[in-house]
């Protein structure tokens, strides 16, 4: 399945091009100057945005609730420096000059000078803007104030504060100084000197940047919705979860939806009562099934983290199928990849004609860089757009899934989405 789509290579290339570029903004707008960053929050994220920074000559200043959190971000930054100069990736001079460039506060009003504040905390809409009323407070005129959250609505988070014009989103990927998508969510109110300058800024970092309007999930975990729906909606009719995975690993996904799961942690959002189990996560999660980290989840995992399927969830999923009242039935690959990739290619076009994506390339840029749509197909859109819309369509007829009336208008009139 892996011989590249004619095409797809220079597709990819343009369309990175393309995203870094906002359609109803002057090129020769006037870009902010960010001599400093400041970041809430040295957990996994905080510390991995600002490595980015760091690397990139920008000094930052990092805040924390607690000296043993602001200790541990720290000491993990250090640590991931020293790895990237064994590696052979970097001079230890470099990992040092960059380090030198870190300051550690306790104090919030230690970012009251920084051109660019960031806020990675906990994805709690309370939390966030409780943290941008107080960020209106201490960070000075002109300040770009952003979040980093990967679902919550930008435009709520803004009115916390009295400058909605200088916030927005930077929906980093995990691990924060590795992967490189930054979804750049343009609020509402969002200045067009702001959103220019972090788009700018983010090549500058070494970041592949795309825009995004406001809605649930941004571009591509909204995109994921649907196809985790899928998966599970799958499992209950029949299917065996390591088919469900196993369709996507041939079709080049690095893993599918149930390895992701195990690898995020199934304990994630998990409501932590054992004896509350209305879902198969929950009941994974009751038994102490949390994935990669307890060395079970969906699979049973060895020292070297080969995963093997168990019975024990095989079980699990049987037991609900039936409490459901789902009939069970042998479904194929094709199935299982049909329903998952157009189910997706619909949402796609939703978020396009919602203005949400400003191009259909954009789309494919998001899923190429953030999330491993396998490069040969040149993105989920070019793909749909090479394999015919009209067969997403009948696909998805064919499996009772919605189709958008863009897919379906496009597919009625021949048209493609990457004209």
């Amino acid at each position: 399945m892996s011989e590249a789509i004619p095409g797809a290579k220079e597709h990819i290339d343009a369309a990175r091009k393309l995203a870094a570029t906002i359609d109803d903004i002057p090129a020769d707008t006037t870009l902010l100057p960010i001599a400093s960053v400041g970041v809430i929050g040295a957990g996994t994220m905080g510390g991995g945005i600002t490595m980015n920074f760091l690397t990139a000559g920008i000094p930052v200043t990092i805040v924390e609730m607690t000296q043993e959190a602001l200790d541990r971000g720290v000491a993990t930054m250090a640590k991931n420096y020293e790895n990237t100069v064994k590696r052979g990736k970097m001079e230890a001079a470099d990992a040092q000059a960059a380090m030198g460039r870190l300051t550690p506060s306790l104090d919030f009003g230690a970012l009251a000078d920084a051109d660019l504040i960031i806020e990675a905390v906990y994805e709690s809409m309370d939390v966030k803007k409780d943290v941008f009323g107080k960020l209106d407070k201490v960070a000075k005129s002109g300040a770009i104030l952003a979040s980093n959250t990967s679902y919550l609505d930008v435009n709520e988070i803004a009115a916390a504060t009295s400058r909605p014009e200088a916030v927005l989103g930077m929906h980093f990927f995990s691990p924060a100084n590795v992967m490189k998508l930054l979804e750049v969510v343009r609020g509402a109110k969002t200045g067009a000197a702001q959103l220019a300058t972090v788009m700018a800024l983010s090549v500058k970092i070494g970041k592949v940047p795309v825009v995004s309007g406001v809605c649930h999930g941004f571009i591509g975990n909204r995109m994921l919705s649907p196809r985790q729906a899928q998966a599970l909606a799958l499992i209950m009719e029949g299917a065996n979860y390591w088919d469900v995975d196993e369709a996507l690993l041939e079709f080049g996904f690095p893993m599918g939806p149930w390895q992701m799961a195990d690898l995020a942690g199934l304990d994630i959002g998990w409501h932590r009562d054992p004896a509350r189990i209305e879902s198969v996560r929950d009941a994974l999660c009751a038994a102490g099934r949390w994935g990669q980290k307890t060395k079970k989840g969906f699979y049973d995992y060895d020292d070297n983290r080969q995963r093997t399927p168990s019975d024990e969830v095989k079980a699990v999923i049987a037991q609900f199928a039936a409490k459901e009242g789902k009939p069970q039935r042998a479904i194929d690959k094709d199935e299982i990849r049909e329903r998952l990739l157009y189910s997706m290619i619909s949402e796609g076009a939703l978020i396009l004609d919602e203005g949400i994506s400003q191009r259909a390339s954009d789309i494919d840029t998001v899923w190429l860089n953030g999330y491993g749509w396998p490069a040969w197909t040149g993105g989920p859109m070019f793909w749909a757009d090479h394999i015919g819309l009209d067969t997403v369509v009948a696909g998805l007829k064919k499996h009772g899934l919605p189709v958008a009336p863009l897919l379906e208008r496009k597919a009625a009139a021949g048209e493609k989405f990457n004209a």
